[in-house]
């Protein structure tokens, strides 16, 4: 993976109403600033209004599964519906594939995350001492994994039963087949975990970067523009105004 001239996707997804446009747009921006290699990027939704003209906008792909087809309740529910960017074919996308969550905050370059080799690349999940990965950024083939795609609809209870979430499913998938790799540890940091100080300091010290962070996740509450005004959504959890995410995060 070290032919800077090739051109790469760069994917979301995005569906319901928890995010806007305005996140798959800044998004953009920021893959824009921090990306240096030719790029597409492709949002799969179903909602394409105020989306910016730059972003390449595709619906999200029918994989046979009613369920998924149809996007139940519980599809929606835990990223299930990410798994719709391993149909085969992914529209018209070829190679690899890069894909973000929208609610991460792009601190660094992301040329680095085309260069490792590797079939499935992935956050290693902090909390989690088994092989799952975070897929808040993770990359890929087009079209290489439809078998977890099989997998699924071969047998939906069997194959959902032992995970809790989309990212449980597919990194545990994957890894049962040998071809599992994670980033390393300092590109990714979870604004929880690594940015916020230690209480009592968060009292007075606002988050900072990790040094070597390219990419800052966020999970649960706070939202990237939570931080920014300084609101947590956790009474427990003291999160002083980050005047840095306004930097970056545009």
């Amino acid at each position: 993976m070290n032919n800077t001239t090739e051109q790469v996707n760069v994917l979301c997804i995005k569906w319901g109403n928890k995010y806007g446009a305005d996140y798959v747009n800044t998004l953009y921006s920021m893959v824009s600033r921090n990306l240096s290699r030719p790029f597409r990027f492709v949002c799969l939704t179903d909602e394409k209004e105020g989306i910016r003209d730059e972003v390449e906008v595709k619906s999200i792909p029918k994989i046979g599964f009613e369920d998924f087809d149809n996007q139940v309740p519980w599809t929606k529910a835990h990223g299930w519906l990410k798994l719709t960017c391993f149909a085969n074919p992914l529209h018209d996308l070829q190679g690899q594939t890069l894909f973000l969550d929208l609610d991460i905050v792009i601190v660094g370059s992301l040329d680095e995350f085309f260069e490792p080799a590797g079939d499935f690349l992935v956050i290693k999940e902090w909390d989690k001492s088994d092989a799952t990965g975070n897929t808040s950024v993770f990359r890929f083939e087009a079209g290489a994994h439809e078998d977890a795609l099989d997998y699924l609809k071969a047998d939906p209870e069997k194959a959902t039963e032992p995970v809790r979430n989309e990212q449980e499913y597919i990194t545990q998938f994957v890894d049962r087949q040998g071809k599992l790799k994670y980033w390393p540890a300092d590109w990714c940091r979870s604004f929880k975990r690594h940015c916020l100080r230690p209480f009592p300091l968060s009292f007075f010290q606002q988050p900072r970067i990790p040094e070597g962070a390219k990419v800052i996740i966020f999970h649960g509450k706070p939202h990237p523009d939570d931080a920014v005004r300084g609101k947590s959504g956790k009474w427990y959890r003291k999160v002083l105004p980050t005047r840095w995410i306004a930097e970056y995060w545009r």
